[in-house]
């Protein structure tokens, strides 16, 4: 019976780790820029589109603001709610959009 228990927890991660790498997932990630930065990352000025940003730089910039080494006040907040491998998938969709 436990065995089976082990089993299940096991399917419900690699689901889980499936599900975090879907367009959808990443997607609805970058919907919480959207407020300051634009629909998928395209602002309308005051803030940096975000849209077709280097994939490389924009997972740069995350982690500064993540670890403090850059200044900022409401970044700094967004940034440290990601995990790495949420940014890496943020840049990797905000360096698709035209």
């Amino acid at each position: 019976m436990r065995f089976s228990y082990f089993i299940l927890a096991g399917i419900m991660l690699i689901s889980i780790h499936t599900a975090q790498a879907d367009p959808r997932n990443v997607a609805l990630l970058a919907s919480a820029c959207a407020v300051c930065h634009g629909t998928n990352g395209h602002s309308q000025g005051g803030t940096p589109s975000l849209a077709g940003l280097n994939k490389d730089y924009f997972i740069q910039q995350m982690l500064a603001f993540k670890d403090g080494q850059r200044d900022a006040t409401v970044m700094r907040q967004h940034a440290s709610g990601y995990t790495k491998k949420e940014i890496r998938l943020l840049g990797q969709y905000f360096s698709e959009q035209k």
